[in-house]
């Protein structure tokens, strides 16, 4: 509306001056139009520099996450810059996804690791935008592309501890060494494995199935995790 308006008004006072014979009613023309142009000239300064009739809105969004290495308990991430302080974070929404996701690498996001006692990766995504603080605000300013603009976006995956922190081209060498250790390690893991699980159900005996099945995998994550850091 506010771009109409300017326009408009812009047109109005040109057509007022240019056309209208009449003196008193062409300088009262002109003045209101003026008045217009330049008010609303000024309102659309001050939405874009100012974020005039706008609020600042907040949102988190969550999901579990998965390590964009398949099975190994590896936290993926690339560097960005020289800094060291600022980090793209490598994942995948589904276990089976062949090409992985990243978190955006711009300068109103910030990414970073937390390791806790969660069994499964977690992603929080908290975005601060701008908004119109009402209906009038955003007729006024509608196509002025200012809603919904972003001021600050921080990504945060937590990791189970077990979970190591690695780049691609690290990963990449850890996977061939893997693959070359063969049946070995394999069975290495099965032996780690099944030994904790029945530590765990010697001191819960009436344990479940899924019970059972989440030892399994912490287990198979600490394993690997110790086999990791080794190399």
């Amino acid at each position: 509306m506010i771009i109409i308006l300017m326009f408009g008004s812009a047109l109005a006072l040109f057509a007022s001056v240019m056309f209208i014979n009449h003196r008193l009613t062409r300088i009262i023309g002109a003045l209101l139009f003026s008045l217009l142009f330049i008010g609303s000239t000024a309102l659309m300064g001050l939405n874009y520099s100012q974020h005039f009739g706008m609020k600042k809105v907040t949102t988190t969004n969550s999901q579990t996450v998965y390590s964009a290495a398949g099975k190994l308990p590896v936290a993926l991430y690339q560097p960005i810059g020289t800094s060291g302080q600022d980090n793209v974070l490598i994942y995948k929404t589904k276990q089976g996804q062949k090409k992985p996701d990243h978190t955006q690498a711009n300068e109103y996001t910030t990414s970073k690791m937390q390791f806790t006692n969660r069994t499964t990766p977690l992603l929080k995504s908290t975005e601060t935008r701008w908004q119109f603080k009402n209906d009038f605000y955003k007729v006024l300013f509608m196509w002025s592309g200012m809603n919904g603009t972003l001021i600050k976006r921080t990504n945060v995956i937590e990791y189970p501890r077990t979970f190591v922190k690695l780049t691609p081209s690290q990963a990449h060498q850890l996977q061939k060494k893997i693959g070359n250790a063969g049946p070995q390690l394999q069975s290495q893991a099965k032996s780690f494995v099944t030994s904790r699980v029945q530590s765990a159900m010697a001191n819960q005996p009436n344990m479940s199935a899924q019970q059972i099945q989440q030892v399994s995998q912490q287990a198979e994550q600490e394993f690997m995790a110790k086999m990791i850091r080794q190399n």
